[in-house]
């Protein structure tokens, strides 16, 4: 009896077709350095290590700022709703995202996707996403890992994580001992449920069919804040910030704040969207509302009133921040008053 020859592919992992992607990643960051003014940054696809020369960029006193995460279960309505083109936009948002709440300028970003086999068609449209979600960001996809691992994913499952690092001059970075008693809060508009609190959801979907008009919104990738963030750092507009991630409204904020002061929000002021007001409907309390989404709110600013109008001006209409809140001296850490306001 001929004995079976073992291999490393006949064991589920393709090697070529891994190399083959590699490749095609190289090809793709090449292209997009080109279209950059950062043509003196290497072209690191392929390499042990990726390079980045920070002394083009003229920043005095340098610090880096580097940030780590993934999107969660959103990946699994993106498969299952084959909308895999956006996820790597929203990738790439959840970490530049927290990079800017200290004022850091996103340079580089890195990906790791593991994947029960190597689909490149699949693989592809991950990339077309996080591709445009760096470009988006000003920054440079430097490198990542595709990892293989049958028996570990189970069939066509697979899961993202993002690495970014920035840089802010040390006299630039946000504080929140910058926050003071009397700044105003200001929320910018998510484009939705962004990439948080996606495992309620899903639980939700099991005995529930979201509306129509209403599916789209599951699945609208992450909103990039980098460009006006950036912008008002630059004129020295914000005291501090907050990304409204995991935790939602509720344990986000408090993080920006200082011990000794007091986050005051009126929820009725915030611009909750319909896609929320679904998901409370389905017999979610308010409280679980704020502490695991953002409910309309994607990022917020710490500032002092009278820069306000002049932070108006950096945004769109449709991302234009609003007020929500004040701080104050009082002992509470965070203080909420009347209520959230549900779309019918």
């Amino acid at each position: 009896m001929k004995k079976k020859l073992y291999s490393y592919k006949n064991s589920g992992v393709n090697i070529s077709l891994g190399n083959k992607f590699a490749k095609h990643i190289a090809s793709l960051t090449k292209k997009n350095v080109k279209k950059t003014n950062r043509k003196k940054q290497q072209n690191n696809i392929g390499a042990f290590g990726s390079i980045y020369d920070i002394n083009t960029l003229n920043i005095k006193d340098p610090i880096l700022v580097s940030c780590t995460d993934g999107v969660g279960t959103k990946l699994e309505l993106s498969d299952k709703f084959k909308q895999l083109d956006t996820i790597g936009i929203d990738l790439v948002a959840m970490c530049v995202n927290d990079l800017i709440v200290q004022g850091a300028k996103p340079l580089f970003f890195l990906d790791y996707i593991a994947i029960d086999k190597i689909k490149l068609s699949k693989l592809n449209k991950i990339l077309t996403g996080i591709l445009r979600g760096c470009k988006i960001s000003d920054c440079d996809l430097v490198g990542g890992e595709t990892a293989e691992m049958p028996g570990i994913y189970k069939k066509n499952k697979f899961d993202l994580a993002g690495f970014s690092t920035g840089i802010v001059s040390k006299k630039k970075i946000l504080r929140k001992e910058n926050v003071k008693s009397g700044d105003i809060i200001l929320a910018i508009p998510s484009t939705g449920i962004h990439s948080n609190g996606y495992s309620l959801v899903r639980n939700i979907l099991k005995t529930n069919k979201v509306p129509k008009k209403l599916k789209k919104e599951l699945l609208k990738p992450t909103k990039i804040y980098v460009k006006e963030i950036l912008n008002l750092c630059k004129k020295n507009l914000i005291h501090s910030a907050a990304n409204i991630t995991g935790g939602g409204i509720i344990e986000n904020i408090v993080r920006s704040v200082p011990e000794n002061l007091t986050v005051n929000i009126d929820l009725s002021k915030i611009k909750v969207q319909k896609i929320f007001s679904w998901i409370k409907s389905k017999n979610v309390s308010d409280k679980e509302m704020l502490r695991t989404f953002n409910c309309g709110v994607g990022f917020c600013i710490i500032t002092k009133k009278k820069n306000y109008e002049k932070i108006k001006k950096c945004f769109s209409k449709k991302f234009e921040p609003y007020k929500i809140g004040y701080i104050s001296n009082t002992s509470t850490k965070i203080n909420f008053y009347n209520k959230l306001k549900w779309q019918k």
